[in-house]
């Protein structure tokens, strides 16, 4: 069985979330945490739930999604997987931190990389990774298909897609990415993106004003 707990973090109102297992092993998506309090949420989550954390991981490297990168390293020695196209976003977050006025110190570790069809094994349950770019050119979707929940970064929210205006998106693709990658999902998947409510792909692929089944 996995659980997973949301936090929602900085001033941009970003979803991070902890998947853990019975035998209390986690793995933490998207540290969004950019305030002491924010960082204390985390470690006190998992001290209370007597986790321990076995992986870092990122949909993508867009600055509110990382600031918490380097602290959680820090604290519990693991190194970042991501998707490989998403290196030059990650090592560009500093700068985008100064043009949003919210500086961070960026994560200097270890980089694994993660593609299409790769799996992520939290004790016996695991995480199959999508690539879906478009709102960043390495986006990737976390997809348990025995619990039937996906962590879409911000791909997909309910009622809406990710912006495709900054660096490396395209609506082209990411409307590929929804339609070829996601919609094609069992419609009682539970979405859980990047900012915002939790949907399901069968409510998206039904209401979603943005990529329409034709």
């Amino acid at each position: 069985m996995l659980h997973i707990q949301s936090f929602t973090f900085n001033p941009v109102q970003e979803n991070t979330y902890i998947v853990y297992n019975e035998l209390r092993q986690c793995c933490i998506i998207d540290p969004g945490c950019y305030f002491a309090a924010e960082e204390k949420a985390i470690t006190d989550f998992i001290s209370a739930n007597n986790l321990t954390p076995t992986h870092l991981l990122n949909t993508h490297c867009h600055l509110d999604h990382i600031f918490g990168n380097r602290f959680i390293h820090k604290t519990y020695g693991l190194p970042l997987h991501l998707h490989q196209l998403e290196k030059p976003v990650l090592e560009f977050g500093p700068t985008a931190g100064l043009q949003w006025q919210m500086p961070f110190d960026n994560y200097d570790g270890e980089l694994k990389f993660l593609e299409e069809g790769d799996v992520v094994k939290l004790g016996n349950e695991e995480l199959h990774v999508l690539f879906t770019p478009g709102h960043s050119p390495g986006s990737i979707s976390f997809y348990s298909k025995e619990h039937k929940f996906l962590i879409s970064g911000d791909v997909l929210f309910e009622g809406s897609i990710g912006r495709t205006d900054l660096p490396g998106g395209s609506f082209d693709v990411l409307e590929q990415s929804i339609l070829t990658k996601l919609y094609t999902l069992p419609a009682d998947v539970v979405v859980y993106p990047g900012h915002g409510d939790s949907t399901t792909i069968g409510d998206e692929m039904k209401t979603n004003p943005f990529v329409k089944m034709v």
